[in-house]
Formats: C-alpha cells, sequence, structure tokens
C-alpha cells in the first residue's frame, strides 16, 4: 500500500491528549490529510485548538474528558460513531511522566501515573474497536516509550505503566487480527518540544541529579548516537506510516529513538 495521505479522507480518526505537544501535532497532521479528526483532551485547550482547525477549514472536532472515566469515554465513542461514523483510527497520546526516587514515592503517584498511563489507553480502545471490528478495519497506535522497552534510572513508574502498553499493544494485536485491525505503539526517547519532558521529566531529573536543566539536555542528548533528540514532526511521520499504510504490521512497537535503543 503506497504512502497516499488521500486514503485517509473522510475518516474517523480520533487522538486523545490532543489539546498540545505530540497529539496536538498528530490531530493537525490528520487535518492536512482530510481526516474528520476527533479530538480529546481534559482542559478547555482542546476545545480551543480544535475551534482554531475547524476556522481553518479543516474537519476538526474537540471534546472534553477524562479518559479514566470508563462509562463517560464509551458513552463519548457512542455518540462520535452515531454523529461522524465509524472510527477508522485511534492514536492514545494521553499520559503522564513520572520521575523521583523509587522508595520516595508515594502510592498516590503510582496509582496517578498507572491509571492514566493504562486505562487512560484501555478505555479509548474498548470505545473505538467495537466499530472498527463491524467495519473489519482499523488502525490503533498507542502511545509506550523507550523507558517501557528497558528501564531507565528514577523512572520505575512510568517505566512499569509504558510496558504494560507494550504487551497490551501484543495482545490486542493477536485477538483482532481476525478482524482485520492493526494494533501498534510507537517507543519514542525524548521528544524536543513535549510537555512531559520540558515540564516534569527534565525539571525532575535537574532536581535528582542536582544539575541545571540545559547539563541535563546535554547529558540526555549525548547518550543519543543520532545526537539529537526527536522532534515532533518524526513522530507524526511514523504514526502517518502506520495510519495510512503498514497493513501488514500489527502487534510491533516502534522505536524513535535515534538509535539508543535497538530492539
Amino acid at each position: 500500500m503506497s504512502l497516499d495521505p488521500k486514503r485517509l479522507e473522510g475518516k474517523v480518526c480520533v487522538v486523545t491528549g490532543a489539546g498540545a505537544s505530540i497529539g496536538l501535532a498528530v490531530s493537525e497532521r490528520y487535518c492536512s490529510y482530510g481526516a474528520v479528526t476527533i479530538m480529546l483532551g481534559r482542559s478547555k485547550n482542546v476545545l480551543e485548538q480544535a475551534e482554531r482547525l475547524a476556522a481553518a477549514g479543516y474537519n476538526a472536532h474537540g471534546y472534553m474528558i477524562d479518559v479514566t472515566k470508563h462509562d463517560e469515554v464509551i458513552a463519548l465513542f457512542d455518540k462520535i460513531v452515531e454523529e461522524y461514523g465509524p472510527v477508522y483510527a485511534l492514536v492514545n497520546v494521553a499520559g503522564l511522566g513520572a520521575v523521583g526516587p523509587f522508595e520516595s514515592t508515594e502510592p498516590e503517584e503510582w496509582e496517578r501515573v498507572l491509571k492514566t498511563n493504562i486505562l487512560g489507553t484501555v478505555y479509548p480502545i474498548k470505545g473505538a474497536i467495537r466499530s472498527m471490528r463491524e467495519q473489519r478495519e482499523g488502525k490503533i497506535i498507542n502511545f509506550s516509550s523507550k523507558a517501557g522497552k528497558s528501564g531507565s534510572k528514577l523512572m520505575a513508574i512510568y517505566g512499569a505503566s509504558k510496558g504494560a502498553i507494550i504487551t497490551l499493544t501484543q495482545s490486542l494485536a493477536q485477538e483482532y487480527a481476525q478482524h482485520n485491525i492493526n494494533v501498534n505503539c510507537l517507543c519514542p526517547d525524548i521528544i524536543k518540544g513535549t510537555g512531559i519532558w520540558e515540564n516534569t521529566v527534565r525539571a525532575n531529573y535537574s532536581r535528582d541529579y542536582n544539575m541545571s536543566e540545559e547539563e541535563v539536555t546535554k547529558l540526555y542528548e549525548s547518550k543519543v548516537p543520532l545526537g539529537h533528540f526527536a522532534s515532533l514532526e518524526d513522530i507524526c511521520d511514523v504514526v502517518s506510516f502506520l495510519t495510512i499504510s503498514a497493513d501488514d504490521c500489527t502487534g510491533q512497537s516502534y522505536n524513535v529513538t535515534g538509535g539508543r535503543t535497538m530492539h
């Protein structure tokens, strides 16, 4: 299958965590392909961004929702299918970062991150996959992380949550292959321009390592064989491939790490 963006014209593509950062970039890319782009997020920002894109002539629609609320998520997907048609693609971007020494992390932090990163992926899949199964086509793209493949110092909670996404992806890929549904995930390293790195992880590393944020950035860039972090465009390119083409790819965990992870 060629990488022809026209394949997505009029298709319903849902993105969680779409109010900013990766989710917004993916939503903008889908809009540029002519997709019916449904943007989900917890804050009013997702509504504002959807309105901005709609005003620019794109078929974008925003909804405020907490993706960890099972019944609300299922009801919203029922509404999406009724109003716009069956879901063709679902990109689960919504997630939380967490950095800190293992022994000082409180139970509430474990519960908060695991609930958002795992159940906040599971519930949208439950909402979307029914219409995919009925149509016998669909692309589900989850977001794991390099930390989900190989543990990172001071990131036990985050790594545990993202490791679960990899096995969830593999399990669903096997279960739904008979329905012609592809389920894959991305495992990025640090991505420039994202809130998780710039607002959470980098600041916490700076605190725990007693280094400036600039020093932390240089340290982690030096660990990447290609010598630089991924960009939002890099991420959108892989998401586009998995949505438009990649029909024979399922159950895979794609590294976007500049060579830092190679398995």
